[in-house]
């Protein structure tokens, strides 16, 4: 499919680019990162132009993540549907959760490059929690900015070099991801120990400050 995916770059160009980039912000399981270094070494050749690829991935993604918060926002059941089929989905679905829940617009922020594979969830998970249209949106915009200008950078260095160094790259990207996810363990532990103190030999939620 990869190849295929590629092969049909040269032919339509942006539009496809940014069919593709936003296809992959629906969970629809497309390459949409290593098409973007794809459009980059074509951009780096002169066959594409550098302008119209950055603007075609980033519009692309903005307009797919876009479309996943309003659906979860909608009441479609579609959050519903997902959670009930159980499967690998739900679980992407239960972490994308408990991260837009513990950081908010950080982990829409960080969903769109760092954590991308949870990327379409947290879109969902936003708008089911309907969390604020304006904090969602320019988190996302910054992170899809992040994610475009690194693949379609890679992609205009790499050249005709690139399929040769996309496992590499691949590979210390999942690396980063694994990291991440990790630290952002390490957090919510931190918060939990925080949040709990022992009092006569019995562990107990600490009193939040009091009202005025």
């Amino acid at each position: 499919m990869n190849d295929l995916l590629l092969d049909l770059l040269p032919d339509y160009g942006v539009p496809f680019l940014t069919l593709v980039t936003l296809l992959s912000c629906l969970a629809l399981p497309v390459p949409a990162s290593l098409v973007m270094m794809a459009a980059g070494g074509f951009a780096a050749s002169g066959d594409l132009s550098p302008t119209a690829v950055v603007l075609g991935a980033l519009g692309g993604a903005v307009l797919g993540d876009q479309a996943g918060f309003w659906l979860g926002r909608s009441g479609s059941g579609l959050v519903t549907r997902i959670e009930a089929k159980g499967g690998r989905q739900a679980h992407a679905l239960g972490r994308a959760t408990r991260l837009t829940r513990d950081r908010g617009s950080i982990a829409v922020f960080l969903s769109r490059w760092l954590l991308s594979p949870l990327g379409p969830y947290v879109n969902l998970a936003s708008g089911a929690a309907r969390m604020g249209w304006r904090g969602f949106t320019l988190a996302a915009i910054a992170g899809e900015a992040v994610w475009v200008t690194v693949y379609v950078g890679l992609g205009a260095g790499a050249g005709h070099n690139l399929a040769q160094i996309w496992p590499m790259i691949s590979d210390g990207l999942g690396l980063l991801a694994a990291l991440a996810v990790a630290a952002l363990a390490l957090l919510r532990l931190r918060h939990l120990l925080h949040s709990y103190e022992v009092t006569g030999g019995k562990v107990r939620r600490k009193a939040g400050p009091a009202r005025p």
